[in-house]
């Protein structure tokens, strides 16, 4: 991933050119995407469809097999979501949060679990999608995306009345806020899977059977956890776009 690209203080004099990584480039159109992220976003997207379609195939009133493993995950779900709206407002966003969680939990999990570096590209490797910043960016503006629009739905324009209340001082403090939101979610979730697989690979590296099982068993806990932390701050943004001042 280019991050600086032509840094200069003018443009004929080009500064410093930095690349982090390789990346198995797909052109689409006028864009340049990161192949491997989408080849490991739609295996997990793939997971969870088929694992919502074994669930509902043949629903029976007495729930067995794969039915009712994803109604305890609902029932879990369903309780993340109204812990943080609220009786009357978690349905609405049930879906939006559980999403958040199923995918993030998944692809987390995908890249502690699958071997992913032994499935060679012409450039670059294979990871969980949470392990690229482009990923963890992507879910973090959807998040925002979902509480301005919440706040806006539900209070119209005086949603921004917040921003000078109490006193109109605190305004930028305000608009900073909506900034490192985003950015927190993002950095937490992508530092945190990237940290976790390199431990996991340089052990392997160095001592390649007993030591690495205990750090990528801690390493699913941290991937659960870390799911379970996004969606339920996605849930407490929401939450505070929508409730009424007090």
């Amino acid at each position: 991933m280019t991050m600086l690209d032509g840094l200069s203080f003018v443009q004929t004099f080009p500064l410093a050119s930095l690349e982090v990584g390789q990346h198995w480039y797909w052109e689409i159109g006028n864009y340049r995407v990161h192949g491997q992220v989408f080849m490991t976003s739609w295996f997990v997207i793939s997971l969870l469809v088929i694992a919502s379609l074994a669930a509902t195939q043949n629903v029976q009133r007495i729930p067995s097999g794969m039915q009712n493993f994803m109604e305890y995950v609902l029932e879990f779900l369903r309780d993340l979501a109204k812990n943080q709206l609220g009786e009357k407002e978690y349905r609405t966003w049930l879906p939006f949060i559980g999403t958040l969680f199923l995918f993030i939990f998944v692809s987390n999990w995908s890249g502690a679990l699958i071997p992913w570096a032994l499935i060679k590209l012409p450039e670059g490797e294979l990871a969980a999608p949470t392990n690229d910043i482009n990923t963890t960016v992507a879910l973090a503006l959807l998040t925002s995306l979902a509480y301005f629009y919440a706040g806006l739905s539900k209070k119209g324009l005086s949603y921004f009345s917040h921003y000078i209340e109490p006193i109109p001082v605190l305004l930028p403090i305000k608009i900073l806020e909506d900034f490192t939101k985003p950015l927190s979610l993002s950095f937490r979730l992508f530092g945190n899977i990237l940290a976790d697989e390199l431990v996991v690979a340089v052990l392997v590296f160095l001592v390649p059977l007993f030591i690495p099982l205990p750090i990528m068993a801690l390493g699913l806990f941290t991937s659960a956890i870390q799911a379970l932390v996004f969606a339920t701050l996605a849930g407490a943004y929401i939450h505070e776009a929508i409730e009424e001042e007090h």
